[in-house]
């Protein structure tokens, strides 16, 4: 059954304690994604799609992600508006617009350079600090509770649509479907495939059990309702 919008989800409880874990997370999202982007060895599905998006068409990242992530919001909003919040907003149009300034600080400062130019070793280091780091912050994000990434909505609206099918299934099926959009966005531009796929694999991999090893310990901070005896 469908929710109805309501701009009282957006005020729940312990928000100042929740905007002030999300917030952060956020930035730090847009910040290391930044990193993945000079490496060049891939990002996460839906950063890849948004990428080869923006090489294809000439805009932002930022741009780009605020454009995609308002036409999944719309869908969102009709079938999901439960799981919209300040998150839901943060992550659609901070994210991009972060990680472009930081590429933009990376090059004007050498760091692009000093990554493009690191032994194999030193960019590998690099490449799994940076993802370990993205990992941690998605996940803070996510415990934070305060809306549902546009993205990350709609599998779980069609995992509910089609309850027969697991969701991990679908989430590998939407995942895979943002891979090839950037991949066809790829192909009808000329600057080529923006990234790779093994930020997209090693992120995929990493990032539920990151979730769960930090759910625990963050859970007892946002929400110590739910540990209460």
């Amino acid at each position: 059954m469908r929710t109805k919008f309501s701009f009282r989800q957006f005020i729940v409880p312990h928000i100042g304690r929740k905007l002030a874990f999300m917030l952060p997370a956020v930035f730090m999202m847009g910040f290391t994604l930044s990193i993945l982007i000079i490496i060049g060895w891939g990002t996460d599905p839906a950063s890849f799609m948004n990428l080869n998006i923006a090489a294809a068409t000439g805009l932002s990242l930022g741009n780009t992600q605020v454009l995609v992530y308002s036409i999944m919001l719309i869908f969102t909003f009709i079938f999901g508006a439960q799981m919209i919040g300040f998150g839901t907003l943060a992550n659609m149009i901070f994210i991009g617009y972060i990680a472009d300034f930081f590429h933009w600080v990376w090059d004007n400062t050498g760091f692009t350079l000093f990554v493009e130019q690191s032994p194999l070793p030193a960019k590998i280091a690099i490449f799994a600090f940076t993802i370990l780091v993205f990992v941690i912050v998605a996940s803070i994000y996510i415990n934070a509770q305060l809306g549902t990434a546009p993205y990350d909505a709609l599998p779980t609206i069609i995992s509910g649509a089609i309850p027969k099918i697991p969701f991990f299934i679908i989430r590998i099926i939407f995942d895979f479907s943002a891979i090839g959009i950037g991949l066809l966005a790829a192909k009808l531009g000329n600057e080529g495939v923006q990234g790779s796929i093994i930020g997209s694999v090693c992120m995929s991999v990493m990032l539920g059990p990151v979730i769960s090893v930090v759910s625990r310990p963050l859970s007892k901070i946002l929400n110590p309702e739910e540990h209460q005896e």
